[in-house]
């Protein structure tokens, strides 16, 4: 019965979908060959080279964000199951190049199709899964029960859910409460997250494995960002705020322009969650007088310039090695749901944050708990923490190294997940005899 109203009224809510998604399609970079697999159109090639994926695990990440973790634990889960093949899907284009540029053996990548059914039953019936894998909140009715009709294991992994987001689904529990017992293994990140499923769903099937986040690992010989082709020759203190959202870019430019007095060699990268974004964000620089250049347009700049603005897609960790402290957007100018902390942890880097972290209260926790994180209350105290911590090497270096040990130590979450996934599949052993 769920279904049937979500599926009577899901074409009113696609016709107020389909401008943000030309929208984003046109303004946004990254692969668009195979777009049409968004709406479950394969070419008779793509249909071909699929076959060899038949029996595959399909694997569901969204964006950039969850398509870096889906893609380690596919890494993982291959070291372990060598005879698995896999096949990654994301919904945005940005998400599909960087899956594209990273595949591991024995996977492909496809663009997950929309939630209708003619959609979701051609795409099964090209991809013929072995089961299908979800990150985080991706809940998609027809997908799931499609696959369930199918006889296809589902698993929703890295789970979170935020308060604001239970209450919510609690409120229109007699959708989501069947919903979420279609899947055969809901595997969270905390405690808090598994009461929050319990309490919408209570029959679901829910288990904690941490946050897979933690296994995150930096790629060896990571590439230098080459800064002083932007900024000239001599050493320069780099701020480099990460994954942006709007008003964040600008107060982050004006603390810089008020720092800059005070410390000459500083320099400032903007990395906007969005990189469509960028023209917008030229505009503003333009306005407040610092001199830029856009890394999507150029290489170098001559003369050098205070500001680089990364308006490009896949470049975090190569750009974050290089700076001396990260701000963490959305946490600042009025967001609060915060942004993956651990990249930063991981390259042994100082962060700034704001205080409240909606979606990332956990990691946030645990930096805290071991003196690893500056959070900021309101905006105005965004310069005066930059004042206190730009000028110490020492205390960079002690609250950097701190927040990458303190994120080592949750690491494991990995191969709980895929052991739990494991439990669902027919094993080699299994399909001989």
């Amino acid at each position: 019965m769920f279904r049937f109203f979500y599926n009577l009224f899901l074409p009113i809510g696609f016709l107020f979908f389909v401008p943000g998604l030309l929208l984003k399609y046109r303004n946004r970079g990254g692969w668009k060959d195979t777009f049409g697999e968004r709406f479950g159109h394969f070419t008779p090639k793509r249909m071909e080279e699929l076959k060899a994926f038949h029996g595959a695990i399909w694997v569901h990440a969204v964006s950039v964000g969850e398509a870096v973790v889906a893609l380690s634990m596919i890494r993982e889960w291959h070291a372990l199951h060598p005879e698995r093949k896999f096949v990654i899907s994301t919904t945005t284009t940005t998400g599909q190049e960087l899956v594209r540029k990273q595949l591991p053996p024995n996977s492909a990548a496809i663009f997950c199709p929309i939630d209708f059914l003619w959609m979701v039953r051609r795409t099964l019936r090209v991809l013929q899964p072995a089961m299908l894998v979800i990150f985080e909140t991706e809940i998609w009715p027809n997908m799931i029960a499609e696959s369930r009709r199918a006889g296809i294991p589902v698993a929703l992994v890295n789970g979170r859910m935020s308060d604001h987001s239970a209450s919510g689904y609690r409120r229109a529990r007699f959708f989501f409460d069947p919903l979420l017992r279609l899947f055969q293994l809901i595997s969270v990140q905390t405690e808090a997250d598994a009461e929050r499923y319990k309490s919408v769903s209570p029959g679901a099937v829910v288990t904690v494995s941490g946050n897979l986040k933690f296994d995150q690992k930096t790629p060896e010989n990571l590439p230098d960002p080459e800064y002083g082709r932007y900024f000239g020759p001599g050493k320069h203190r780099i701020l480099l705020a990460a994954s942006t959202h709007p008003g964040e870019e600008e107060l982050v430019a004006e603390t810089f322009r008020e720092l800059v007095p005070e410390m000459p060699d500083l320099r400032l990268v903007l990395v906007p969650r969005h990189a469509e974004r960028g023209t917008d964000i030229a505009a503003m620089l333009t306005r407040l007088g610092l001199s830029y250049a856009r890394r999507s347009r150029q290489t170098e700049a001559n003369p050098p310039v205070q500001v680089l603005l990364a308006d490009t897609t896949g470049e975090m960790l190569k750009l974050m090695k290089g700076a001396d402290v990260v701000i963490m957007g959305k946490s600042l100018a009025g967001h609060d749901e915060g942004h993956n902390l651990i990249e930063p942890a991981l390259l042994d880097k100082p962060i700034v944050t704001g205080h409240v972290l909606r979606n990332f209260r956990f990691i946030q926790k645990v930096l805290l708990q071991e003196h690893a994180l500056v959070t900021v209350t309101h905006d105005s105290e965004l310069v005066e923490q930059l004042r206190k911590l730009l000028p110490d090497e020492q205390l960079r270096r002690e609250l950097g190294e701190r927040a990458g040990a303190a994120i080592r130590r949750h690491a494991g979450a990995t191969r709980r997940t895929v052991e739990a996934l494991e439990k669902l599949l027919p094993q080699p052993a299994d399909r001989q005899s």
